[in-house]
């Protein structure tokens, strides 16, 4: 038996004792490596004579070919072993039922922000939006209130920390979104039909109230706007949003800054049973704000108020979502309680629509 031939049969015993990957790779390495045996063989080939090359080399190349063809043979028949086990270890029955997967769910908060916009898309609004860090001026001067207003004390306002020598006007968390209105009449101009909702910030806490809480407000301004139509956008909504084949609204005068005149809304329902139902019986609930846009915010906007005029109106939108699917805390709305996310939230899918009902 020739060297070359002792060589074969060592390298291909070496190779089929190879276990696994890892021992396979050794076993390449020590033979066709740069600093293999076989390899260092071939290198020796240069310094022989021309007769020894070339039948030493003709053996050597072809045990470098067998060596190789053993070492693949044997990695497929590793990976194919490694394969049998792993697919007996993780088998599965396919003709067993599926198991339900948990299921996200829409937010109350966003469901009926998507509804309030879709019932005032219906109707012409567009959805306008703001910073929610805002100036000063644009959450109070621009709407009518002054310094010595209450609504500008510090126990109703986040106002934003300035350093030392800055003398910028101050910042605040808005406490409501009819800052807005102010932006979208600056940026649009008029005529105009918006509705911002949004993010608000007001320093208190309890039952029905919280730090942050969300808002939508709507503005209307032509040339010949009036009460009426008010009443009327007012009262389709409160129809449509709550489902309910008519509404009876009462206007109480009131007092806003940013409004003259302005008016209070309550909704007639009934507590029978301890069950609120919108639409009927003898009780009021009071649902929103309203009343005509006062001539000095159309000026503060850059709109001639002897030209123009118009609605504004605002609502909780916490609130209202309350009201209709029967929420009795608020505070449960940021609490991010799986189960009540469970019970109160909506499927991805449920798309609110006016023409198909909105919670069809």
């Amino acid at each position: 038996m020739t060297d070359t031939d002792t060589l074969r049969t060592d390298w291909l015993a070496r190779v089929a004792e190879a276990a696994d990957a890892p021992a396979l790779e050794a076993v390449r390495l020590a033979a066709l490596g740069k600093k293999g045996e076989i390899s260092g063989l071939m290198k020796e080939l240069g310094r022989m004579t021309p007769e020894e090359r070339q039948s030493r080399g003709a053996a050597l190349n072809q045990l470098r070919d067998e060596v190789d063809a053993a070492l693949r043979a044997r990695k497929l028949g590793l990976e194919d072993a490694a394969l049998d086990a792993r697919l007996s270890g993780e088998w599965l029955d396919v003709t067993l039922p599926g198991r339900p997967r948990p299921r996200g769910t829409i937010h109350p908060v966003s469901q009926v922000t998507e509804e309030v916009i879709a019932i005032f898309a219906d109707m012409g609004f567009a959805v306008a939006e703001g910073p929610q860090v805002e100036s000063d001026w644009y959450n109070f001067d621009a709407l009518n209130i002054p310094p010595e207003h209450p609504a500008r004390q510090e126990h109703d306002t986040f106002f934003m920390a300035r350093a030392e020598g800055d003398n910028r006007p101050p910042h605040v968390l808005r406490t409501h979104t009819s800052p807005v209105q102010i932006r979208a009449l600056q940026e649009r101009g008029t005529p105009v039909r918006v509705i911002a909702p949004g993010r608000v910030y007001r320093m208190d806490m309890d039952q029905t109230h919280t730090p942050m809480f969300h808002q939508v407000e709507g503005m209307a301004i032509d040339r010949d706007i009036s009460m009426a139509q008010l009443k009327w956008t007012l009262e389709e909504f409160c129809r449509a949003f709550f489902e309910v084949p008519s509404v009876e609204l009462r206007f109480r005068a009131s007092h806003f800054p940013f409004t003259e005149p302005s008016a209070e809304v309550d909704i007639r329902c009934s507590w029978e049973g301890g069950q609120l139902k919108l639409g009927e019986g003898d009780s009021w609930l009071e649902i929103l704000g309203s009343g005509m846009m006062h001539p000095k915010v159309l000026e503060a906007a850059g709109v001639d108020p002897t030209q123009w005029q118009g609605f504004a109106f605002g609502m909780g939108i916490d609130r209202i979502a309350m009201l209709k699917y029967g929420i009795p805390d608020l505070r449960a709305f940021f609490e991010s309680d799986l189960r009540w996310l469970r019970h109160y939230g909506f499927a991805a899918g449920d798309v609110p629509a006016v023409s198909g009902g909105l919670s069809s």
